[in-house]
């Protein structure tokens, strides 16, 4: 994912973006000693996942449309990846052109 910066913020929790906007959240908050991962997501795949055993509408950002793994297996690591790379999209997307431009990001219409 080209251009993607890592920050550690909100207490620990590691928060992955693009041009400034957030795409991606690892914590360890709540119940548990699992991460927790949150993600945007497509209208159709929020309201897929959102159903699904150990997923939830993550807190504070479902309105947004995101998703939180609440459960090691809720998800496996290669659909975590595939749903991730399509958030970075949907999110890239939504930059203006000249920030697409600066940061080098040509946009795929792939998304989940």
């Amino acid at each position: 994912m080209k251009s993607t910066t890592h920050v550690v913020q909100w207490g620990g929790a590691s928060v992955w973006k693009i041009g400034g906007k957030i795409f991606a959240i690892c914590s360890n908050w709540g119940e548990g000693d699992h991460a927790k991962i949150g993600f945007k997501c497509s209208d159709l795949a929020f309201s897929v996942l959102a159903d699904m055993p150990g997923i939830i509408p993550a807190p504070y950002l479902a309105r947004a449309k995101w998703v939180q793994v609440q459960s090691p297996d809720g998800m496996s690591d290669q659909s975590i990846k595939v749903h991730i790379d399509a958030a970075y999209d949907i999110i890239a997307a939504k930059l203006t052109k000249a920030q697409r431009a600066t940061l080098g990001i040509v946009t795929s219409s792939k998304g989940i």
